[in-house]
């Protein structure tokens, strides 16, 4: 179970344990190594890399590649892996405290933002964090059901998880055999009658939250057409003004984006993806009280200054109907408390100043810290990680140089180990998941697929044994 752990119990290094192996985790892990740290990497599922696994959308397996600096950090000395180990079920706070210097929370954003309107919890109606579950083979989704017998479907948000999700429902089978998709999804989609995908966005599309390439692959698509109503991209003086004196180039350019694929008009295609923007759900529409989704009822919005200087949407009072079997929405996710880790509803993240975990008061907890989108808000792309992992470890070595991390009672990495071992006897260790990786591996090569994901737990521990090493 000590793969990889230090020569001797009796290390001098002070131990950090971080609960969460996404990329935050992943990148704070290496850069502690580094500085001297050992390092425990705790994940709730038995394989790391938390959304590079479970959430990039498969048809982008050049994103996923960056788990290969990962796999690099954990070949190094003082890093260990403990998969299937839980905080609140299988170990608490206080029990972490006692064992490491530092405890560093990396357990991202996980429950989609709910849009509060009448009809929302229909049958048809779902959160993208559930659907992209479910293709991506996260065993928690993996049973999850989606009537795609519909020929229009509705994805509210305007972000790349938005426009990742319009895409799957669209992709040729061709599109999606080649890939990591899980294969309970490649089932279901290529059986799929949805022929049509309006993406509603709230506010305009100078406002639009997707990234350039995500936005302009949609033209690649073998049997989907973009349609973009010229008259959503007449902008409004507040946002010309804003766009022209204040935006990013990202989005400059997708309004470019938007505006070439308005002039060109749908392509001739079986399938279509419409972005509508300026419009937001009031209400989801359904047969009697509990029925299944029959439609969105939306409200036109016009973009108006805040007394802070931004812009904002308000509606207008015009509606229209959106008529629609299936409902996804895509509009932000937020953090879940777990055991009595300080934490602010309001927000729905650890509580936290510049990545130290404090109390409402405002005071630092000693010894305890906060990564990534837990700490920061579902904000920016995977490399954003890294620099926001950088900013909470030199608070770390900060509170090092001071004297002021934890003072554990009892570090031994040994008896950590057998600590998890009683507590979580089906956790998974590097080794196991390599024996995991290189199963999935070898099962998709006779496919031309880079692997064929197990998407139950039970699959997974048992193949995680299947190794010398544990």
């Amino acid at each position: 179970m000590t793969e990889n752990a230090p020569d001797s119990a009796a290390t001098d290094a002070p131990r950090v344990v971080i609960v969460g192996a996404g990329p935050s985790g992943f990148y704070a892990a290496d850069q502690l190594i580094n500085a001297g740290f050992e390092v425990d990497l705790l994940d709730a599922l038995p394989t790391p890399f938390g959304l590079v696994r479970a959430g990039v959308a498969p048809d982008h397996p050049k994103i996923k590649a960056v788990t290969r600096v990962y796999e690099k950090t954990a070949k190094k000395d003082g890093f260990r892996f403990f998969g299937g180990v839980v905080l609140g079920r299988d170990v608490t706070r206080a029990e972490l405290l006692e064992r490491y210097h530092v405890v560093l929370y990396a357990l991202g954003t996980s429950d989609d933002n709910r849009l509060g309107i009448p009809g929302e919890d229909r049958p048809g109606v779902h959160g993208a964090t559930q659907f992209v579950g479910w293709y991506n083979g996260h065993p928690d989704a993996a049973d999850h059901a989606y009537d795609l017998t519909t020929e229009r479907a509705v994805v509210i948000g305007n972000g790349n998880v938005a426009i990742d999700v319009a895409r799957m429902l669209v992709l040729h089978p061709d599109e999606l055999t080649p890939t990591d998709t899980a294969d309970h999804a490649i089932e279901v989609l290529a059986e799929s009658q949805v022929k049509e995908v309006v993406l509603l966005g709230r506010r305009g599309p100078a406002q639009a939250a997707f990234t350039n390439p995500e936005l302009r692959e949609l033209a690649d698509l073998q049997r989907a057409g973009v349609d973009v109503d010229v008259g959503d991209l007449e902008l409004d003086a507040h946002s010309a003004r804003w766009l022209e004196e204040e935006a990013d180039i990202t989005a400059r350019k997708n309004v470019e984006i938007l505006r070439d694929y308005a002039a060109a008009g749908p392509k001739d295609a079986s399938h279509k993806i419409v972005l509508r923007f300026l419009r937001s759900p009031v209400e989801i529409l359904g047969e009697g009280e509990h029925g299944p989704v029959t439609g969105v009822r939306v409200v036109r919005n016009e973009i108006q200054p805040t007394e802070g200087g931004g812009l904002r949407a308000v509606a207008t009072g015009d509606e229209e109907v959106i008529e629609a079997g299936l409902v996804l929405r895509s509009i932000g996710y937020r953090g879940k408390p777990v055991d009595d880790v300080p934490f602010d509803e309001r927000r729905g993240l650890i509580r936290n100043t510049g990545g130290r975990v404090c109390a409402e008061s405002g005071d630092a907890h000693h010894g305890e810290y906060v990564v990534g989108w837990i700490k920061r808000g579902p904000s920016g792309v995977i490399g954003t990680n890294k620099k926001d992992a950088a900013d909470t470890v030199a608070r770390i070595l900060e509170d090092r140089d001071a004297g002021t991390l934890n003072a554990p009672t009892a570090p031994d990495p040994d008896d950590i180990a057998a600590f998890y071992a009683e507590r979580a006897p089906d956790s998974v260790t590097w080794a196991g998941w390599e024996a995991i990786d290189a199963h999935e591996k070898t099962s998709g090569e006779p496919h031309g697929r880079p692997r064929i994901k197990l998407v139950r737990l039970a699959d997974l521990i048992e193949r995680s044994r299947a190794t010398s090493n544990h």
